[in-house]
């Protein structure tokens, strides 16, 4: 289990919604730092 705010909960939070690559460049978000995946979660997940 990841602690909250972590890369890894963020990568976790966004699989669980189906998101698995960058919609951009496409490679694993597991690649980016915490920044890129941070605005990913609050673009695609909060926003929603």
């Amino acid at each position: 289990m990841a602690y909250q705010g972590s890369k890894g909960w963020y990568v976790q939070q966004l699989k669980r919604v189906g998101i698995t690559k960058h919609p951009v460049e496409h490679k694993k978000l597991e690649l980016y730092k915490t920044f890129v995946v941070r605005n990913l979660y609050l673009k695609n997940v909060v926003n929603k």
